[in-house]
């Protein structure tokens, strides 16, 4: 996730840890347990289905934001298959990241929400 991407959801009063490749990623996953993951579907080291499907199996399943600059319908449904909760294509917008991302913590955690965590 872009640095501008990262200020905005910090602005928005989310805490905010970036993994800067798949493994980083996959040990924040384990260690973190966040409410919120954001992953790129193509990472320096790997594919980001992986830590889709590692999100999904946890105990309580964080919801996730697939995002690619790579989109086409089959790898919007690999995406879903392995467990993402939305798709963004890039290039997307700032008010349509914030408003999915506050529209997905919504939906698990209502309106009276604590603190978030957002892995990105």
């Amino acid at each position: 996730m872009g640095a501008t991407y990262e200020r905005l959801l910090r602005r928005a009063g989310h805490r905010v840890v970036r993994a800067a490749s798949r493994v980083e990623g996959m040990r924040l996953l384990e260690s973190l347990r966040p409410w919120l993951v954001i992953s790129d579907l193509r990472l320096p080291d790997g594919d980001g289905l992986d830590i889709i499907r590692a999100a999904h199996k946890l105990d309580l399943p964080p919801a996730v934001i697939a995002i690619t600059a790579f989109s086409s319908r089959q790898v919007r449904q690999s995406a879903l298959d392995a467990g993402a909760s939305a798709f963004l294509a890039k290039p997307f917008g700032i008010a349509e990241l914030s408003s999915l991302v506050e529209d997905l913590i919504w939906r698990r955690e209502g309106p009276d929400r604590g603190v978030d965590r957002v892995l990105g």
